[in-house]
């Protein structure tokens, strides 16, 4: 099996990716997918752009950074840069469920336009060098709408086609429709890939045995929770409270090396809270005091606690 990290914005950027790489990869990830780029016509990157996908800034990882966007020309001019910097595969989101970016015909917003991206498709894989995987909703509105998105993907070389069951409305409730996941495996004449409400151990060995021929899976929201997560399902690996507070140490003292004032890290940190906590026993006390932590001595004082007095479950 090949296992992805998917790509979420405001947490998995290079700070994160480095640390979970050197503390809990050990060679079980394929490919850590970057945050989205919003692409353009400019000669050069945003700082913070740039500074997520500078291959320095990713050593001993395999990086694939991922654009947004529904304009061709400006998809071409990013991937090219990319190019230049040496990634030889770039990735098109076209799963964001985000009311900002749908309102803009990006992400499964365009989806719902179909010959707009056909003709955007067919003008991107006859322009760019590098290979191009694509990550997908099954539709803005209704399921049934991937019927005819998978007749528009069939017609590209897609490197890899990594679906999200989910239509746009759903964003992240209901549960993923395995059935026309299974339609679309059927179906695509390109390499499928699976991404889903894989949040533990026994979700994956479940997914596993009802599609015993998918061999990539991306995990997201399960592996921001339980880092060691895929160590768990290759060599039955618990995570390790002592090695998860060394995780956070790192993270922590990163951040706080590049962003400045409290409050901006604090930021960065209550994010990768949000799903770390679940790890924990007896959490929703901690998960308050760090969440209402405005100064970096609370925050200090509430992980403090939480490492010391409880205990990790999964």
């Amino acid at each position: 099996m090949n296992f992805y990290f998917a790509p979420m914005e405001g947490l998995t950027g290079y700070i994160y990716r480095n640390a979970h790489n050197t503390f809990f990869n050990h060679n079980n990830i394929e490919k850590y997918f970057s945050p989205f780029i919003a692409a353009n016509l400019s000669e050069s990157f945003k700082t913070k752009e740039l500074n997520d996908i500078l291959p320095e800034n990713n050593q001993g990882l395999v990086l694939v950074p991922q654009i947004l966007t529904n304009r061709a020309k400006d998809f071409v001019n990013t991937a090219n840069k990319l190019n230049v910097l040496g990634y030889n595969e770039v990735n098109l989101n076209l799963g964001c469920p985000s009311g900002t970016v749908v309102s803009k015909g990006r992400g499964s917003g365009f989806l719902a336009k179909r010959e707009e991206l056909d003709v955007f498709l067919d003008e991107i894989f006859s322009s760019v060098k590098a290979k191009i995987s694509v990550k997908t909703r099954i539709g803005k509105d209704q399921p049934e709408e991937f019927y005819d998105l998978i007749e528009i993907f069939n017609k590209y070389p897609i490197e890899e086609l990594i679906i999200h069951p989910r239509i746009q409305k759903d964003f992240y409730k209901n549960k993923p429709n395995l059935k026309m996941f299974k339609e679309a495996l059927s179906l695509s004449t390109n390499r499928v890939c699976y991404n889903g409400d894989i949040f533990t151990v026994e979700d994956y060995k479940e997914f596993s045995a009802n599609f015993p021929s998918v061999d990539s899976i991306m995990i997201g929201r399960g592996l921001i929770t339980n880092p060691a997560m895929i160590g768990g399902i290759t060599n039955n690996v618990k995570l390790d409270k002592n090695l998860l507070k060394d995780f956070h140490d790192r993270i922590y003292e990163d951040y706080k090396s590049i962003l400045f004032g409290d409050r901006n890290v604090l930021y960065k940190m209550k994010e990768i809270w949000f799903y770390m906590i679940e790890a924990f026993s007896d959490n929703t006390k901690y998960a308050k005091k760090i969440r209402k932590s405005e100064r970096l001595c609370d925050y200090d004082e509430a992980v403090s606690s939480l490492f010391r007095e409880q205990k990790v479950l999964i």
